[in-house]
C-alpha cells in the first residue's frame, strides 16, 4: 500500500513558541500568554493568512489544563482551536512541550500513566467539540533535546546533569501510551515526532575525537528508533507509531565537538541540510517536513532562504519534504533572562493585537512560496512509491506501518 503526501493547509507554516518549562527559582515560562497570542489567537492567524500560511503549530498547556491531578480544564486550550475553526487554519498541536504539572517529577514512574490520562482526555475534548483543524499530533515535542537540557546540560527543569538517558527513556514510555490512545481514540489523527537533527566534526586537537564526535551525531537518532521500537523495545514502541517525521534545524545545529565552535555555512566542514535530510530519509522512509527552523536579528531571511534552497535541492535528490515550520512565528521573551528575541516574522503585540512584522523575513516568505510549492508539486508527481502508513479498519484492526518501504505489513 501506499500514501499520498502530507495534506497541509499550506507548505508554510507558522510555530508559535510553546515553552512552559520552569527556571531553577520556580518561575513557570508559558510563552503563548508572554505574547499574548492566547489573548489575539484570531487576529495572529488572519495576520498570516497574508503570507499564504494556514497551517500552525501550538500547544496544549498541560499544566494548565490538569492544574489539580485528574482534574482537566480545557479553557486556555479551547480559546486557541475556536479560533482556528474561525479562520480556517490548520492546527498540529503539540501535547507535551516541555512542561508538566507541578506535582509531577519527569523521571516519576507515574509519568507515563499520569500522561495518558492527560491524552485521553485531550482526545475526549476533541471529539466532544467536533474539530476539523486538529489532524496532527505530536504526543511529545523533542524527546532528544529535553533530555539533553534537562540532564546533560541542566538548563531547564529537571536540572540534573546525569540523567538524561534516563529522561529519553521515561519521555518515551510516555509517548508510547500517549500514542496507544490516540490511534484508538482519534481514529484518524497524524502523529508527528518533531526532534532536532544535527552534525557534528571531530575536534582536530584531539587525537580520535573523530569517532566520538560521530556516536554522538548518531544518537540524535534514538528517539525516533525507540519510538518505532527499533531500539529499546522493553519501552513498547511499534512501527506504526512512527508516522510523521518533523526537522528540527537552527544555525547552531552543528558544531565542533568537544569545544564550543558552532560550525558556519562558510565552513567546508558544515554539511548541507539537504544531505541531513537525505540522510533521515533514506533510514526511516516516512513523510517528512521540516517542522521548526529560524534564526534571529537580520540573519532570519537569510537563513530562511537558505533553508527554502536545501528543501528545493532535497527535492531534487528525491527527498519528499511536504513542509516547512517557521519556528517561532512571534517574537518572545528568552527562556532564561527575558530578553527580547528578535527571531519570528511578527514582534510583540499592542493593546489591539496589531503586530509589527520584520519586512526582510515577510518578503522572503512572499518570494519563496511559489518556488517550493512549484518542486513541491514536481516531487510528489515523480513519487510513486511512498511507504506505507498505519490505518484502522471498520473492525477496529490496525496494521503496523513497516520499518522500511520494501517491509510487508504485519496485522
Amino acid at each position: 500500500m501506499s500514501t499520498a503526501p502530507i495534506n497541509f493547509r499550506s507548505f508554510l507554516q507558522a510555530g508559535f513558541e510553546c515553552s512552559t518549562h520552569k527556571r531553577r527559582n520556580g518561575y513557570r515560562l508559558d510563552l503563548l500568554k508572554q505574547t499574548r497570542h492566547d489573548e489575539f489567537a484570531q487576529e495572529d492567524f488572519e495576520r498570516l493568512q497574508q503570507y499564504g500560511i494556514r497551517t500552525v503549530r501550538t500547544a496544549a498547556r498541560w499544566h494548565l489544563i490538569e492544574r489539580s491531578p485528574g482534574e482537566f480544564q480545557f479553557d486556555s486550550l479551547k480559546v486557541i482551536l475556536d479560533a482556528a475553526e474561525h479562520t480556517g487554519t490548520e492546527v498540529l498541536l503539540d501535547l507535551f512541550h516541555f512542561g508538566w504539572p507541578d506535582d509531577l517529577d519527569v523521571l516519576s514512574d507515574t509519568l507515563a500513566n499520569r500522561f495518558q490520562k492527560f491524552v485521553a482526555a485531550t482526545a475526549r475534548f476533541l471529539r466532544g467539540q467536533n474539530y476539523r483543524c486538529c489532524p496532527y499530533i505530536a504526543p511529545v515535542n523533542e524527546i532528544s533535546f529535553l533530555s539533553w537540557a534537562g540532564g546533560e546540560a541542566a538548563c531547564v527543569n529537571p536540572y540534573q546533569t546525569t540523567t538524561s538517558h534516563e529522561i529519553k527513556r521515561n519521555l518515551v514510555r510516555a509517548a508510547v501510551a500517549a500514542s496507544e490512545v490516540l490511534l484508538n481514540d482519534l481514529p484518524s489523527v497524524r502523529l508527528t515526532w518533531p526532534e532536532p537533527v544535527i552534525h557534528i566534526v571531530g575536534n582536530p586537537e584531539l587525537p580520535g575525537d573523530e569517532g566520538e564526535a560521530e556516536a554522538y551525531r548518531t544518537a540524535q537518532f534514538q528517539a525516533w528508533d525507540m519510538i518505532s521500537g527499533r531500539l529499546c523495545p522493553e519501552l513498547g514502541g511499534k512501527p506504526e507509531y512512527l508516522d510523521l517525521i518533523g526537522a528540527n534545524f537552527y544555525d547552531r545545529n552543528e558544531w565542533v565537538h568537544n569545544e564550543d565552535t558552532f560550525l558556519r555555512r562558510t565552513d567546508p566542514r558544515f554539511r548541507p541540510f539537504r544531505l541531513i535530510l537525505q540522510e533521515v530519509w533514506n533510514r526511516y522512509k516516512r513523510p517528512l517536513f521540516v517542522a521548526e527552523t529560524g534564526a534571529e536579528d537580520d540573519e532570519r531571511a537569510d537563513w530562511f532562504n537558505y533553508i527554502c534552497n536545501e528543501v528545493i535541492e532535497a527535492h531534487r535528490l528525491g527527498v519528499p519534504v511536504d513542509g516547512i515550520c517557521i519556528y517561532p512565528i512571534l517574537n518572545h521573551p528568552g527562556w532564561l533572562d527575558d530578553r527580547h528575541c528578535h527571531n519570528g516574522l511578527l514582534d510583540y503585540a499592542d493593546d489591539t493585537g496589531n503586530r509589527e512584522a520584520h519586512q526582510p523575513l515577510a518578503e522572503a516568505i512572499l518570494a519563496q512560496q511559489p518556488r517550493l510549492l512549484e518542486s513541491y508539486r514536481r516531487t510528489n508527481e515523480t513519487q510513486q512509491n511512498r511507504p506505507a502508513l498505519p490505518l484502522s479498519s471498520s473492525m477496529g484492526v490496525r496494521f503496523s506501518a513497516p520499518a522500511t518501504s520494501n517491509e510487508p505489513l504485519r496485522m
